[in-house]
């Protein structure tokens, strides 16, 4: 649609948690780049204001609102304010998380239950504020931002996997229901594999060494295009690299060799060589203050594209291109 006012493009009304840095980041100047205008949610005050202003600088409004995802009555706080100064919510991005490094066995409690309430619950009150407002207008769509660690939990984020694993069962769930109530709002979720994100720097962690993303490393903006694409497709679940495909299906025909492989290399491969910083501050409670932006510190190490996404965009072209090259095999 087009603003008269001004003739700024308008496509919709985006909502992104968790938009303050990393994919959330790199997701709020995506939408815009289509020409949404963009909610941010998030804890960090200046990552917060950095995303508006990234939004406004490709030439579309952008309001945000600061609160925590594990506050459900937040987030509808949230909600209405947003669309009080947008309009109506048409799609919703379910992407704040939170996790710690560390060994089962030095795990606490209360870590296992603030990256829950973060990582799961976040997505599950997130839904249910977008849900409230898209079931009654029988539209919009909703994108569940997974993993590959949905599939494959690894060593040391058994917080963060646990999490994935229950956001992976809430939307097999919520999708069957919105398919039983006849909804025209859509549902997606998109599995990342590794990225070169802020969190890395962040999270809380026990390990000796600076943890890494582990395996294949990809740039945020990769992940971004994904769930845009998401968002206005409608696609049940999309995997995000080869390595995702790997993981997930690899877990589902040989589970016990990924358990040695992962017990063999799962330790050094999420460590880089330099040692940690026993003080360094972390987000688990609090947000780190300071605007961070995107990309994190492995961008020498990070892919800008994945040849597998875009197979995966465009499937339906080249599943045609092969129909009709077999179609002229067959009429010689």
């Amino acid at each position: 649609m087009e603003n008269s006012n001004n003739g700024r493009r308008k496509k919709g009304v985006a909502v992104i948690t968790g938009a303050s840095a990393g994919v959330g980041r790199a997701c709020a100047r995506a939408f815009a780049a289509k020409g949404y205008d963009v909610g941010l949610i998030a804890r960090g005050l200046d990552g917060l204001e950095g995303a508006r202003r990234d939004v406004e600088a490709l030439g579309q409004q952008a309001v945000y609102y600061q609160v925590d995802v594990a506050d459900a009555d937040g987030l509808e706080k949230a909600a209405d304010y947003i669309e009080s100064k947008l309009g109506d919510i048409d799609v919703w991005i379910n992407n704040a998380m939170n996790s710690v490094f560390s060994p089962i066995k030095d795990m606490l409690p209360e870590e296992f239950k603030r990256v829950t309430e973060v990582t799961y619950l976040g997505q599950v009150y997130g839904a249910l504020v977008a849900l409230k407002r898209m079931t009654a207008r029988d539209k919009g769509s909703i994108v569940f931002v997974g993993s590959a660690l949905a599939y494959r939990g690894i060593p040391l984020q058994s917080a963060y996997c646990a999490a994935k694993h229950a956001i992976q069962g809430f939307y097999d769930s919520l999708r069957a229901e919105l398919i039983h109530d006849k909804s025209k709002v859509k549902i997606s979720m998109v599995e990342l594999p590794a990225l070169n994100t802020t969190q890395f720097s962040f999270v809380k962690s026990r390990l000796p060494h600076k943890p890494r993303p582990m395996g294949t490393i990809f740039q945020p903006e990769v992940a971004a295009d994904a769930i845009l694409y998401a968002a206005e497709h409608n696609r049940r679940e999309m995997f995000v690299g080869f390595s995702s495909l790997k993981a997930i299906f690899g877990n589902k025909i040989a589970p016990w060799y990924a358990d040695h492989v992962l017990a063999k290399n799962g330790y050094d491969g999420q460590q880089t060589s330099e040692p940690e910083d026993p003080d360094r501050k972390d987000n688990l409670w609090e947000p780190i203050p300071g605007d961070h932006g995107s990309h994190g510190s492995f961008d020498d190490q990070a892919y800008d594209t994945s040849e597998q996404l875009w197979l995966s965009k465009n499937r339906k072209y080249i599943l045609g291109g092969l129909l009709a090259v077999g179609a002229l095999v067959l009429l010689k």
